[in-house]
């Protein structure tokens, strides 16, 4: 029996049909659940020997490990961290890239019941003084990679909660304890600690910060029956095989690893590909796709568009089973040329920081339909509603939000904002948690992504989302990507402006500004052609990858004032 039979009572596979999974999916699970203990010690006790994880460093540097061994190291990384005075609630900033120490680090946070907090290595000293003061931070956990030590050293002083600082890779630094020396040095026998020591599956498991695309990122918190809401992420949306290999690409620095490389994946008993590549090359993760005999992989749809520059029909994925996407809305476009060079559909989800998968296409219940997120996954009651609350007809664009109050909430729901309560009262209405997200369903209950609320262009009238625009441009050979907003305009106060980067061979002349006028008239509602277009070398994003709109917007109100 899989592990994750025991918290939802049978096998996935025995569901008959989506309403079957719907009306008889639940989970159970014990008053003090703890993935650490509950999940991975478990497999470990009964199939030690499972790979867990193949890591790869950028050399290509092979380390396998087992369940066994990532229940021993976090073993030794508790019984570590409680000899430094780390206890049940402190709060610890990870900074870890790929590195394989980030999943013994948090399992061993997890076993103590200490606060993990994901970051990138591409922070400042800045965002590293917002963040320890902001989460009340008393460690920090960070690579050796790069110069992240002597630029959180600038701040360090700033900092006087932080008493402890780690280091990983045998790095030594005045100030710096070494952590894998610490780990490696420590015994593996650990108790489960009970009573107040012990972790219920309200408490608190870790935190994060949102990658929102303007102001300071907002801090959240998941408790401990955030893994359970993986279980849909992984097993029934990523459909993991057991003992197969699951590649997400993901750095660590965000929760989206946690969603494809962590919790539901190893609920499903599968092997993690890590990868710690200094920097994303198409044709290289093929050939890793294809000497390892990926089955499962996800990957945001700008990725997938960079593989497809390359010849896939090359490479041999036959071992692979089945393919997502995620991170932003996936174009049609993407979609039926992976099919053509792979045979395999991508099932596209939906989620925030704030949830687990919420909206997926979930094989074999359902299969993709261009345009389509999917429907609302076992487990969240979801609405699309309008501006008073009241739930859309279908066609008409609305909010997505999830059934929910601050008291009783899915699993995989964020128990809300830290230090926030103006936040929380505008997510929280009305027994609905508001995700911010703009959308609308179709007559079967499937659900098409329209954009953020901010994003949504609202012209003479017209109220029209980028993902429709963006979509019909990448259909064009002459697009390789494509940001639509909306831009200040004298006589209709709002006009569609895209954001145009070109294929190689391609100019941005005024000829090709029509044509490409025209083609978005001929294959979408023509009031939503765009009126200005701008040809660039590159689109702003955020850290993980997100088109920022709102910098576009920025520049462009900017330019309007001069």
């Amino acid at each position: 029996m899989a592990i994750y039979e025991k918290f939802i009572g049978r096998n996935r596979d025995s569901f008959a049909s989506l309403d079957e999974l719907r009306r008889e999916f639940k989970l159970t699970y014990p008053a003090n659940f703890n993935y650490a203990y509950d999940v991975i010690d478990e497999i470990a006790r009964i199939t030690p020997q499972k790979e867990a994880m193949l890591w790869l460093s950028n050399t290509m540097e092979e380390r396998r490990f087992t369940f066994g061994d990532m229940s021993t190291l976090s073993n030794q990384a508790a019984n570590y961290f409680t000899s430094l005075g780390i206890k049940k609630g402190d709060s610890v900033l990870l900074v870890l890239k790929r590195s394989y120490w980030f999943w013994i680090v948090m399992l061993g946070l997890h076993k103590i019941g200490a606060i993990p907090i994901q970051a990138t290595n591409m922070l400042m000293a800045k965002d590293y003084e917002y963040r320890c003061n902001r989460a009340g931070n008393k460690a920090v956990i960070l690579t050796a990679d790069g110069d992240c030590l002597d630029i959180f050293d600038e701040i360090a002083d700033k900092c006087p909660g932080v008493t402890l600082k780690l280091v990983n890779k045998h790095r030594v630094k005045e100030g710096w304890l070494d952590l894998e020396a610490g780990i490696e040095s420590a015994s593996p026998v650990w108790t489960r600690p009970t009573g107040e020591a012990g972790t219920m599956a309200t408490d608190t498991m870790l935190m994060a910060f949102s990658s929102g695309t303007s102001g300071y990122p907002k801090l959240l918190k998941h408790d401990f029956t955030y893994p359970l809401g993986h279980l849909m992420t992984g097993v029934f949306w990523h459909r993991v095989v057991d003992g197969g290999l699951h590649f997400t690409i993901s750095d660590t620095g965000w929760l989206k690893s946690l969603w494809g490389k962590f919790y539901g994946q190893w609920l499903g008993e599968t092997s993690l590909l890590v990868y710690d590549f200094d920097k994303f090359h198409a044709a290289d993760i093929l050939s890793v796709l294809e000497k390892y005999r990926v089955t499962t992989f996800c990957v945001p749809p700008t990725m997938y568009r960079m593989m497809l520059q390359e010849n896939v029909a090359s490479y041999d994925l036959s071992a692979l089973t089945h393919c997502c996407s995620a991170g932003e809305a996936l174009n049609p476009e993407i979609f039926n040329t992976w099919k053509e060079a792979t045979g395999l559909e991508i099932y596209e989800g939906f989620g925030q920081t704030e949830t687990t998968v919420c909206i997926a296409t979930l094989f074999p219940y359902a299969r993709p339909v261009s345009g389509f997120i999917g429907n609302p996954t076992p487990g969240f009651d979801i609405e699309v509603l309008d501006e008073n609350n009241a739930v859309c007809v279908p066609g008409e664009v609305g909010e997505i939000c999830v059934k929910a109050t601050p008291d009783h909430k899915p699993c995989g729901l964020t128990l809300g904002y830290v230090g926030d309560p103006e936040g929380n009262e505008r997510a929280w209405r009305g027994g609905y948690y508001h995700t911010g997200d703009t959308a609308y369903c179709d007559e079967r209950g499937r659900i098409r992504y329209i954009g953020r609320n901010d994003d949504v262009i609202k012209s003479s009238g017209y109220r029209i989302g980028p993902f429709e625009v963006e979509s019909v441009l990448m259909e064009h050979p002459a697009v390789l990507h494509v940001a639509v907003t909306g831009v200040p305009d004298p006589v209709r106060g709002v006009v569609v402006k895209a954001t145009i980067v070109l294929q190689k061979g391609f100019e941005g002349t005024p000829q090709l500004t029509k044509e490409l006028q025209q083609y978005v008239k001929q294959n979408t509602a023509p009031y939503k052609y765009p009126r200005v277009i701008e040809y660039v070398d590159e689109l702003p994003r955020t850290f993980n990858g997100k088109i920022r709109r709102v910098a576009i917007r920025e520049q462009d109100a900017q330019k309007s004032k001069k």
